[in-house]
């Protein structure tokens, strides 16, 4: 379940396995709709008689991308061909188009006709059904269509235009679809098919002994046929090689508009740095939306995705983003946020990438009595990271629109919906999404939250409800310290749950107490703080030669090994990151920062080969488990690079003297 290459505009994104399939071809949202859905559009190549699909055995494949960019730099070589390809993809950062650049070398010593194949397997609108594939000779293209979708299909070698196409019927009344058709190396050249259909072109080449030719190609994706018409002049009169150089500069400059110090970083962490940069935008809808992953895989595990936004998730990507300086995806995404506020001033579970309520599993019914099915920290985190953005980028007129309709209203929900004799927000389900209950991570969310309130009402001279916002968050810290804190044990924990008689506290170890320090709560340098981090870390150490930190205890979700003693759960690069941001802000050495940087070190070392970061690991290879990329993998990677190099930079003000691991 994982993608080694994802390219896109905010519109469009693509992802490709690690056998260069192309598996998922979302529009006109990032996250919605998937128009292959898991299956997969396919290269292959013919000569001399011989075939292979891209995802055959005999290829060996480097899958990167170009430096600082989104333009892919795929290497395969497959020596029972003779052939090696170099392909480089991208999706324009303004337009609506899928561009590629394949060149294919003969590594023979004689001259050799090669043909190149292209598979088109597209479900238009997420199903086959009513789907029409045809070559239309006006255009010199073919393209697939319904409805609103257009998806046109073509390319050159030099001035050659499609060398063969066919179109067919896909996986109904025993037909498998025309790529089968390809593997003799001749298209049969049928111009149109209805329902469940596919399709696939060739090009031709005629390359000499030890010589190269390349292939262009392109998808040009509309909401009607003149626009897709439109794109492909536009390919044709610009030329791909320049519209792709185009791309690659646009990237390289977006990536590096800001210029950090990085400190002492190496290059290789550096280079994680950017491409997290990078593929955190692919993931972000050009409405706001912060899609958690697009990785089609995970319908197999409980037919449903991550292409979802969770405000939570949301929140604690942007503020990585605002850190990095790129304020305006902040401000499209507290625009969503206002956009999807319920007139109770919630927000709910999840949203769909166009702002539609998202599934849920958070009953409004429970026990039999009304519930709200949140997770309360959703909320809060929104105006926290509304708060890092003002600190960084002062935009009054902003905060001032925002005020009745996002940040008064959720400011006020937090306000009421507490349970007063304990100083702690009302039951809601936690960041995880499995429980329900008052728990640790929440309520420092929502102390962080109201203190944000706090601030822009008095900000805007609202002072009654600013004294009110500042009131509830002291009493929340007062409820977080009394009843969350376990002396017993010497640390925070999980959470409570309310009973007929009282509460009873859930100790299982959590990677989310970091909340008590990231949010505000108290230091990272408190006697609490640290006996609670010190356990966590020690505890849910995986302990293999992967290591890395699990999310709690005995944690169910993909779980890979009982063995509790040594993998208390998978490896999730979040919550070993959390335990870098820890050693970071408690650092008051140089020496101190040695401890985060191997923990950023070791998250670099467990990156595809591609710098794709997943969700989980496998606690004993070390594979990606579950989606790739997860976008709040990579955000929070960001987030640690930045509060490392500027702690390192302060540090280094005060003591002026370079650490002897350096």
């Amino acid at each position: 379940m994982a993608r080694a290459l994802v390219i896109g505009n905010s519109r469009v994104l693509v992802n490709f396995d690690s056998v260069m399939n192309m598996r998922d071809f979302y529009y006109p949202n990032v996250g919605q709709l998937n128009h292959i859905g898991g299956h997969h559009n396919s290269f292959g190549i013919w000569v001399e008689d011989q075939f292979s699909w891209c995802y055959e055995g005999d290829w060996h494949r480097s899958l990167r991308y170009k430096k600082d960019t989104l333009v892919t730099d795929v290497k395969a070589e497959n020596k029972r061909l003779g052939l090696q390809v170099v392909i480089n993809d991208a999706v324009h950062y303004r337009d609506n188009l899928f561009l590629r650049k394949m060149v294919v070398k003969n590594l023979a010593d004689r001259e050799r006709e090669v043909r190149v194949f292209f598979t088109h397997d597209f479900s238009i609108d997420e199903s086959e059904v009513g789907d029409t594939a045809l070559y239309n000779p006006n255009v010199d293209a073919l393209y697939h269509f319904k409805r609103d979708k257009y998806f046109l299909a073509n390319g050159r070698v030099g001035d050659g235009k499609i060398h063969q196409f066919t179109t067919g019927i896909k996986r109904f009344g025993g037909a498998e679809g025309t790529w089968r058709d390809a593997e003799d190396g001749i298209l049969e050249g049928n111009p149109i098919a209805q329902g469940s259909v596919d399709s696939t072109i060739s090009f031709k080449l005629t390359l000499e002994a030890k010589g190269e030719g390349t292939v262009y190609y392109w998808i040009a994706v509309g909401k009607n046929y003149q626009e897709i018409k439109d794109l492909n002049i536009f390919v044709l009169s610009r030329s791909p090689e320049v519209l792709l150089r185009r791309v690659e500069g646009y990237w390289r400059n977006w990536v590096n508009k800001v210029s950090p110090d990085f400190a002492n970083l190496p290059s290789e962490i550096i280079d994680l740095y950017k491409r997290s940069l990078l593929i955190t935008r692919t993931q972000i809808n050009y409405n706001g939306a912060v899609i958690a992953a697009n990785d089609s895989d995970i319908l197999q595990f409980n037919r449903d995705h991550y292409c979802y936004m969770w405000p939570r998730d949301g929140a604690l990507v942007v503020i990585p983003l605002i850190m990095a300086g790129y304020f305006e995806i902040a401000t499209n995404f507290f625009s969503f946020c206002e956009n999807s506020l319920t007139d109770e001033g919630f927000l709910l579970h999840k949203y769909n990438p166009d702002g539609t309520a998202g599934s849920s599993w958070h009953p409004w019914y429970l026990e039999g009595k009304p519930v709200l099915p949140i997770q309360e920290d959703e909320t809060a985190l929104v105006l926290y990271s509304l708060w890092h953005y003002y600190q960084k980028n002062p935009d009054l007129e902003m905060i001032q629109r925002l005020y009745r309709s996002l940040i008064r209203p959720s400011g006020d929900f937090m306000v009421n919906y507490m349970i007063s004799e304990l100083g702690l927000p009302d039951e809601s389900h936690d960041l995880w999404e499995e429980r329900r209950g008052i728990f640790t991570f929440t309520a420092a969310s929502v102390y962080a939250g109201l203190r944000a309130a706090a601030y822009f009402a008095s900000l805007l001279t609202d002072e009654e409800r600013a004294e009110i916002y500042a009131m509830t968050a002291d009493n929340i810290k007062k409820g977080i310290l009394e009843h969350l804190f376990d002396e017993s044990l010497n640390r925070f924990v999980r959470g409570i749950y309310i009973q007929k008689e009282g509460y009873k506290k859930d100790p299982t170890l959590e990677s989310s107490i970091f909340a008590i320090f990231a949010f505000g709560v108290l230091p990272a340098s408190d006697p609490r703080v640290e006996a609670t981090m010190k356990q966590t870390e020690l505890g849910l150490w995986v302990k293999t030669q992967v290591g890395g930190a699990a999310r709690y205890t005995n944690d169910y979700y993909f779980q890979k090994s009982h063995d509790l003693e040594r993998v208390p759960g998978n490896p999730w690069i979040i919550c070993t990151l959390w335990l870098a941001l820890w050693h970071i802000e408690r650092a008051i050495t140089l020496e101190e920062l040695k401890k985060p940087l191997e923990i950023i070190k070791w998250v670099q070392q467990k990156t595809m080969s591609s710098g794709i970061l997943s969700e989980q690991l496998h606690p004993y290879s070390g594979e990606p488990v579950s989606v790739a990329p997860l976008t709040w993998s990579h955000a929070t990677f960001v987030h640690v690079v930045v509060a490392y190099t500027e702690k390192y930079q302060e540090l280094l003000v005060s003591s002026r003297v370079s650490p002897e691991w350096e």
